[in-house]
Protein backbone atom coordinates (compact mmCIF):
# COMPACT_ATOMS: atom_id res chain seq x y z
CA UNK A 1 0.00 0.00 0.00
CA UNK A 2 2.85 2.37 0.85
CA UNK A 3 4.27 2.13 -2.68
CA UNK A 4 1.10 3.66 -4.14
CA UNK A 5 2.11 6.96 -2.57
CA UNK A 6 5.61 6.96 -4.08
CA UNK A 7 6.09 8.87 -7.34
CA UNK A 8 6.48 6.68 -10.41
CA UNK A 9 10.01 6.22 -11.69
CA UNK A 10 10.89 8.60 -14.50
CA UNK A 11 13.28 7.70 -17.28
CA UNK A 12 15.10 10.98 -17.84
CA UNK A 13 17.11 9.40 -20.65
CA UNK A 14 13.91 8.85 -22.63
CA UNK A 15 12.91 12.46 -22.08
CA UNK A 16 16.32 13.78 -23.16
CA UNK A 17 16.24 11.56 -26.26
CA UNK A 18 12.83 12.96 -27.13
CA UNK A 19 13.93 16.54 -26.52
CA UNK A 20 17.10 16.28 -28.59
CA UNK A 21 15.13 14.64 -31.41
CA UNK A 22 13.03 17.80 -31.64
CA UNK A 23 16.25 19.84 -31.89
CA UNK A 24 17.34 17.58 -34.76
CA UNK A 25 13.94 18.06 -36.44
CA UNK A 26 14.28 21.83 -36.10
CA UNK A 27 17.77 21.85 -37.61
CA UNK A 28 16.71 19.62 -40.48
CA UNK A 29 13.62 21.71 -41.26
CA UNK A 30 15.66 24.92 -41.05
CA UNK A 31 18.06 23.54 -43.66
CA UNK A 32 15.11 22.64 -45.92
CA UNK A 33 13.62 26.12 -45.59
CA UNK A 34 16.75 28.11 -46.37
CA UNK A 35 17.69 25.76 -49.21
CA UNK A 36 14.36 26.50 -50.91
CA UNK A 37 14.23 30.14 -49.86
CA UNK A 38 10.46 29.86 -49.50
CA UNK A 39 9.90 30.95 -45.91
CA UNK A 40 6.42 32.16 -45.04
CA UNK A 41 3.87 32.13 -42.23
CA UNK A 42 3.14 28.44 -42.81
CA UNK A 43 6.85 27.66 -42.46
CA UNK A 44 6.99 29.63 -39.24
CA UNK A 45 3.93 27.82 -37.91
CA UNK A 46 5.49 24.40 -38.57
CA UNK A 47 8.78 25.44 -36.96
CA UNK A 48 6.83 26.90 -34.06
CA UNK A 49 5.12 23.53 -33.58
CA UNK A 50 8.50 21.79 -33.35
CA UNK A 51 9.72 24.41 -30.89
CA UNK A 52 6.55 24.06 -28.79
CA UNK A 53 6.93 20.28 -28.66
CA UNK A 54 10.50 20.71 -27.45
CA UNK A 55 9.28 23.16 -24.82
CA UNK A 56 6.75 20.65 -23.54
CA UNK A 57 9.43 17.99 -23.04
CA UNK A 58 11.65 20.51 -21.23
CA UNK A 59 8.74 21.36 -18.91
CA UNK A 60 8.15 17.66 -18.30
CA UNK A 61 11.79 17.26 -17.29
CA UNK A 62 11.62 20.23 -14.92
CA UNK A 63 8.35 19.01 -13.39
CA UNK A 64 9.59 15.45 -12.87
CA UNK A 65 12.84 16.77 -11.45
CA UNK A 66 10.90 18.39 -8.61
CA UNK A 67 9.10 15.14 -7.81
CA UNK A 68 11.82 12.53 -8.27
CA UNK A 69 13.98 11.32 -5.38
CA UNK A 70 16.59 9.43 -7.39
CA UNK A 71 18.02 10.88 -10.60
CA UNK A 72 20.61 9.41 -13.02
CA UNK A 73 22.95 12.35 -12.43
CA UNK A 74 23.01 15.62 -10.50
CA UNK A 75 19.81 17.64 -10.53
CA UNK A 76 21.54 20.84 -11.57
CA UNK A 77 23.04 19.05 -14.57
CA UNK A 78 19.65 17.63 -15.59
CA UNK A 79 18.17 21.12 -15.38
CA UNK A 80 21.07 22.68 -17.29
CA UNK A 81 21.00 20.05 -20.04
CA UNK A 82 17.25 20.43 -20.58
CA UNK A 83 17.61 24.22 -20.66
CA UNK A 84 20.43 24.20 -23.23
CA UNK A 85 18.64 21.70 -25.49
CA UNK A 86 15.56 23.90 -25.31
CA UNK A 87 17.69 26.90 -26.27
CA UNK A 88 18.70 25.17 -29.52
CA UNK A 89 15.14 24.81 -30.81
CA UNK A 90 14.23 28.27 -29.46
CA UNK A 91 17.10 29.90 -31.34
CA UNK A 92 16.36 28.15 -34.62
CA UNK A 93 12.70 29.16 -34.30
CA UNK A 94 13.79 32.75 -33.63
CA UNK A 95 15.82 32.84 -36.86
CA UNK A 96 12.87 31.59 -38.93
CA UNK A 97 10.61 34.15 -37.24
CA UNK A 98 12.98 36.99 -38.11
CA UNK A 99 13.34 35.78 -41.70
CA UNK A 100 9.56 36.06 -42.02
CA UNK A 101 9.39 39.45 -40.30
CA UNK A 102 12.24 40.83 -42.41
CA UNK A 103 10.75 39.27 -45.57
CA UNK A 104 14.03 37.54 -46.36
CA UNK A 105 12.62 34.65 -48.37
CA UNK A 106 15.17 34.38 -51.18
CA UNK A 107 17.91 31.77 -51.33
CA UNK A 108 21.03 32.93 -49.46
CA UNK A 109 24.16 30.84 -50.02
CA UNK A 110 25.67 31.95 -46.71
CA UNK A 111 22.61 30.96 -44.73
CA UNK A 112 22.51 27.60 -46.51
CA UNK A 113 26.10 26.99 -45.44
CA UNK A 114 25.23 27.93 -41.86
CA UNK A 115 22.25 25.56 -41.94
CA UNK A 116 24.48 22.67 -43.01
CA UNK A 117 26.90 23.27 -40.16
CA UNK A 118 24.03 23.71 -37.70
CA UNK A 119 22.52 20.38 -38.76
CA UNK A 120 25.89 18.64 -38.34
CA UNK A 121 26.35 20.17 -34.90
CA UNK A 122 22.85 19.31 -33.67
CA UNK A 123 23.27 15.74 -34.91
CA UNK A 124 26.50 15.54 -32.91
CA UNK A 125 24.63 16.93 -29.89
CA UNK A 126 22.09 14.14 -30.30
CA UNK A 127 24.88 11.54 -30.33
CA UNK A 128 26.43 13.00 -27.18
CA UNK A 129 23.13 13.24 -25.28
CA UNK A 130 21.92 9.79 -26.29
CA UNK A 131 25.31 8.39 -25.34
CA UNK A 132 24.68 9.34 -21.72
CA UNK A 133 22.58 6.16 -21.38
CA UNK A 134 25.84 4.23 -21.47
CA UNK A 135 28.18 6.48 -19.52
CA UNK A 136 30.90 3.82 -19.57
CA UNK A 137 31.24 4.34 -23.30
CA UNK A 138 32.44 7.89 -22.72
CA UNK A 139 34.79 7.83 -25.74
CA UNK A 140 31.93 8.20 -28.24
CA UNK A 141 30.40 10.99 -26.14
CA UNK A 142 33.72 12.82 -25.96
CA UNK A 143 34.24 12.40 -29.71
CA UNK A 144 30.85 14.01 -30.35
CA UNK A 145 31.74 16.90 -28.04
CA UNK A 146 35.03 17.44 -29.86
CA UNK A 147 33.13 17.57 -33.16
CA UNK A 148 30.66 20.10 -31.75
CA UNK A 149 33.55 22.30 -30.60
CA UNK A 150 35.17 22.02 -34.04
CA UNK A 151 31.94 23.04 -35.76
CA UNK A 152 31.57 26.01 -33.40
CA UNK A 153 35.00 27.20 -34.55
CA UNK A 154 33.92 26.70 -38.16
CA UNK A 155 30.85 28.83 -37.40
CA UNK A 156 32.98 31.61 -35.91
CA UNK A 157 35.13 31.73 -39.03
CA UNK A 158 32.07 31.66 -41.31
CA UNK A 159 30.44 34.50 -39.41
CA UNK A 160 33.51 36.70 -39.73
CA UNK A 161 33.85 35.91 -43.44
CA UNK A 162 30.20 36.52 -44.36
CA UNK A 163 30.00 39.71 -42.31
CA UNK A 164 33.12 41.09 -43.99
CA UNK A 165 31.58 40.26 -47.37
CA UNK A 166 28.25 41.77 -46.32
CA UNK A 167 29.77 45.08 -45.25
CA UNK A 168 31.87 45.28 -48.40
CA UNK A 169 29.31 44.34 -51.06
CA UNK A 170 25.87 45.25 -49.72
CA UNK A 171 25.03 48.93 -50.18
CA UNK A 172 21.56 48.95 -48.64
CA UNK A 173 22.09 49.71 -44.91
CA UNK A 174 18.73 48.15 -43.93
CA UNK A 175 19.66 44.92 -45.69
CA UNK A 176 23.00 44.95 -43.88
CA UNK A 177 21.28 45.30 -40.51
CA UNK A 178 18.84 42.47 -41.24
CA UNK A 179 21.38 40.01 -42.59
CA UNK A 180 23.96 40.82 -39.92
CA UNK A 181 21.45 39.85 -37.24
CA UNK A 182 20.45 36.65 -39.04
CA UNK A 183 24.05 35.51 -39.54
CA UNK A 184 24.93 36.25 -35.93
CA UNK A 185 21.87 34.34 -34.72
CA UNK A 186 22.88 31.37 -36.89
CA UNK A 187 26.31 31.34 -35.27
CA UNK A 188 24.66 31.61 -31.86
CA UNK A 189 22.95 28.25 -32.47
CA UNK A 190 26.42 26.72 -32.73
CA UNK A 191 27.42 28.47 -29.50
CA UNK A 192 24.44 26.91 -27.75
CA UNK A 193 25.41 23.48 -29.08
CA UNK A 194 28.83 24.04 -27.55
CA UNK A 195 27.13 24.99 -24.27
CA UNK A 196 25.58 21.51 -24.29
CA UNK A 197 29.08 20.00 -24.41
CA UNK A 198 29.99 21.89 -21.25
CA UNK A 199 27.05 20.31 -19.40
CA UNK A 200 27.80 16.87 -20.84
CA UNK A 201 31.45 17.27 -19.86
CA UNK A 202 30.47 18.09 -16.29
CA UNK A 203 28.28 14.99 -16.16
CA UNK A 204 31.09 12.78 -17.45
CA UNK A 205 33.53 14.25 -14.94
CA UNK A 206 31.22 13.62 -12.00
CA UNK A 207 30.42 10.09 -13.15
CA UNK A 208 34.07 9.13 -13.72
Amino acid sequence: MFFKFLPQAVNFYDLFDKQVDYAVDAAKYFKELVSKGAIDDASLEKMGTIEHQGDEVAHDIFNHLNKTFITPFDREDIHALAKELDNITDMINTIVSRLVIYKLNSVDKNLIQFSLVIEESVNAVACAVKGLRNIKNSKSIQDSCVEINRLENVGDAMRDTVLAELFEKTKDPIAVIKLKEIYQDAETVLDVCEDVTHVVGAILLKQA
